[in-house]
């Protein structure tokens, strides 16, 4: 970066192949479109609109289970639906790639569930069809109804889970990186050899959690490693990031605690023997914007009227574990340490939260910070979070679908454009290439290089 040159703000659209994402009750309000997510076409066009907004890519959450802990029951979330109907979100990725040259795509998928075998050929299978534009969100659950409806009796334990989550990012790496060596394909058709059988390697993996004797299916696709996300914010999801990650979803609710937050993600990787720089910050936003203030507050007072702030407490039960309903409105609820998102309990552990505070927290349906303005008053608050607190960019989530994201494409782009805080045009290259301006793979400070053959 050139010296007084502004730092460039990261974008990701935040969503999910579901109606209700995090802003819940909002697919009644009569311009959303959300119930219409099981189309090709409202992804599509979805994945156009983001292209033209120069968004760096498309971050799909994803659940296995239901969320069944508020009243002990999904009777909640099918009324409202949060996060139920959810359906397969690697699925739609071939047909947004066809449709757009460089957006790219962060995928949940959850490691407990999937094996590393075939879960290696999925994604270098969407690496090679998305020309290099893919990502993997890393998770390992949190849902006792997910660890049931696969057969487990309950979550494996915290700590546990990030210990199985490391070897089987030994085993993909085995795979995606030194199975096949970069001149293993010649293609060559006069002398009948696509792939020489000396630069093609089997991985033999014999660990605690995974016994794996075989060949990756797939030749060297763009990246080889898809770009590594994880959301992971405990003491063990830090040192794992440190390790493994490339861009960290973070959970902000004030600057000066998302400053610290940014600090330990760059501490991690410092410890792991990496730049400080090399994992790429994101923090979860809400932005509601309009032509002026007086309008842009028109549209949130508008947007609250359709919002469940039950159904965001609802959904914030299982993030918990704590089932808030059994509460009434004014009574203290005490602090469980449980088997949940260690970040999401974190904030319940002074016992001075109520029924009551969770509902106006909840008010536009989730507990994301808002940005209500103008498009001037936005760009003021978006550099500013930068400045602050050293993030790199955000997770730009839905109120209204897909209205959240054309406002802020038509009004909050061209003026962070105009201060120079936000880029004009794509760079060429992969995923990995356009957000770190380096080669294509990881880099050889990064743990999964050493796998290389």
């Amino acid at each position: 970066m050139s010296q007084g040159a502004k730092k460039k703000i990261l974008l990701n659209a935040f969503n999910m192949n579901c109606i209700g994402h995090i802003n819940h009750g909002l697919w009644t309000h009569p311009q959303d479109t959300s119930t219409h997510y099981n189309t090709l076409e409202y992804w599509t066009e979805l994945a156009q609109l983001l292209e033209r907004g120069l968004f760096d890519g498309l971050f799909l959450a994803d659940i296995v289970g239901v969320y069944d802990v508020y009243q002990h029951s999904v009777a909640v979330p099918l009324k409202e639906a949060i996060q139920l109907p959810v359906n397969d979100p690697l699925l739609l990725v071939s047909a947004m790639a066809a449709v757009t040259r460089h957006l790219g795509f962060g995928l949940t998928a959850n490691l407990t569930y999937e094996p590393p075998y075939l879960f290696a050929r999925r994604m270098s299978s969407l690496d090679h069809l998305s020309r290099g534009r893919v990502g993997w969100n890393i998770v390992t659950g949190y849902l006792d109804s997910a660890a049931k409806a696969m057969g487990l009796s309950e979550q494996v334990e915290h700590d546990r889970r990030y210990d199985q989550a490391d070897e089987y990012l030994q085993v993909l790496y085995k795979l995606w990186e030194g199975s096949w060596e970069d001149d293993a394909v010649i293609n060559d058709s006069v002398q009948r050899i696509y792939a020489r059988p000396d630069k093609v390697h089997k991985v033999e993996h014999h660990g605690e959690f995974y016994q794996v004797e075989g060949y990756h299916l797939c030749e060297p696709s763009p990246q080889r490693t898809p770009v590594l996300f994880q959301a992971g914010s405990s003491e063990r999801g830090l040192q794992f990031a440190g390790q493994h990650a490339e861009c960290v979803f973070i959970s902000g609710q004030n600057k000066a605690a998302t400053r610290a937050q940014v600090d330990k993600v760059r501490a991690s990787a410092v410890a792991a023997g990496r730049n400080p720089n090399d994992i790429k910050v994101f923090m979860g936003l809400n932005v509601i914007v309009g032509a002026t203030e007086q309008e842009a507050l028109a549209k949130q007072a508008e947007y609250r009227h359709y919002a469940s702030a039950e159904a965001g407490v609802a959904h914030f039960s299982s993030s918990t574990g704590i089932d808030f309903a059994q509460y009434a409105l004014d009574e203290p609820i005490q602090h469980v340490k449980g088997n949940a998102i260690q970040s999401a309990t974190k904030i319940l552990q002074n016992n001075d939260w109520t029924r009551r505070k969770l509902l106006d927290q909840h008010a536009l349906g989730g507990r994301y910070i808002t940005l209500v303005g103008s498009a001037e008053q936005v760009a003021d608050e978006l550099e500013s979070w930068i400045g602050e607190t050293g993030l790199d960019g955000f997770n730009l989530t839905r109120i209204v679908t897909p209205q959240s994201y054309v406002d802020f494409i038509d009004l909050v782009i061209p003026e962070l454009q105009r201060r120079g805080s936000y880029k004009t045009a794509y760079d060429s290259g992969t995923l990995r290439e356009k957000l770190f301006h380096e080669h294509p793979r990881l880099p050889q400070r990064h743990t999964g290089a050493q796998y290389r053959h």
